[in-house]
């Protein structure tokens, strides 16, 4: 167990839809580094749970899928009902290492109250190539809304303080727009981002990725759009996220 997890009442939260591929892998990993995981079953159809049911894991399950922010939220009350000073996310597909959970802590621990996210920064060739266009879209608009440049703002392996996640559980957005919108709200509430470089699995035998870079972006965009015409198109806002470099901590240096 990682010396970081031992000083931090952390928890590791991962939303699951159809993972039987790839879930206990990916749960086994996160225990090697953390004894306090929870799942969210977000209605899977082909087994996800049962392949997790004899690991040391709390495992919430949604009788039919409600999307990815309803699972994350879910995660998030029950790591908050157990006491957790602060959340990791990992994605259930494998595509993420568990060994980069403590990178993120350390990354929490020497920049309290700051959302980390795990940047997909190293071997960067190994992303699809529509994923990699989508990615920099959408990294383009949240970072104009967050008056911050943000790096890979569609990661989900992050680090959430309590302060974040508490704003999150009030937050209405659905599926793939909440993780942007959860980085807009925190910024307008003095909750800065930063990211720590990692790199991520691409296996070819990962199943397709839920994330959709024309549909999910085009939704991304559109909220964000309607933000920033109610604000005024915030010019403060578009010179600090493009002049001002990112914010980018890597532990191992």
């Amino acid at each position: 167990m990682s010396d970081v997890f031992a000083e931090s009442p952390a928890f590791v939260v991962i939303p699951a839809l159809n993972e039987v591929r790839a879930i206990r892998a990916v749960v086994v990993d996160a225990l090697a580094y953390c004894r306090n995981v929870i799942v969210v079953d977000d209605g899977s159809s082909d087994g996800t749970a049962a392949a997790i049911a004899d690991l040391p894991v709390e495992t919430l399950r949604h009788e039919q899928p409600l999307g990815k922010a309803r699972a994350l939220q879910d995660g998030f009350k029950r790591a908050l009902e157990r006491g957790a000073s602060g959340v990791l996310t990992m994605d259930g597909d494998g595509q993420h290492a568990g060994a980069d959970l403590p990178r993120l802590l350390a990354a929490a621990a020497r920049y309290p109250d700051h959302i980390v996210i795990g940047a997909r920064l190293l071997e960067r060739d190994a992303q699809p190539g529509k994923n990699r266009f989508g990615n920099a879209q959408a990294d383009f608009w949240v970072s104009w809304a967050c008056g911050q440049r943000i790096v890979d703002s569609q990661s989900g392996q992050r680090y959430y303080p309590r302060k974040a996640i508490e704003l999150a559980l009030a937050m209405k957005q659905e599926g793939f727009v909440f993780e942007s919108a959860i980085l807009i709200e925190a910024a307008q509430r003095g909750i800065p981002t930063l990211s720590v470089p990692i790199a991520a699995s691409y296996a070819e035998d990962r199943r397709a990725s839920h994330f959709k870079p024309f549909r999910d972006v085009t939704k991304i965009t559109r909220m964000i759009a309607w933000r920033l015409v109610r604000s005024g198109f915030a010019p403060r806002n578009y010179w600090r996220a493009h002049k001002q470099p990112a914010l980018i901590f890597n532990p191992d240096c």
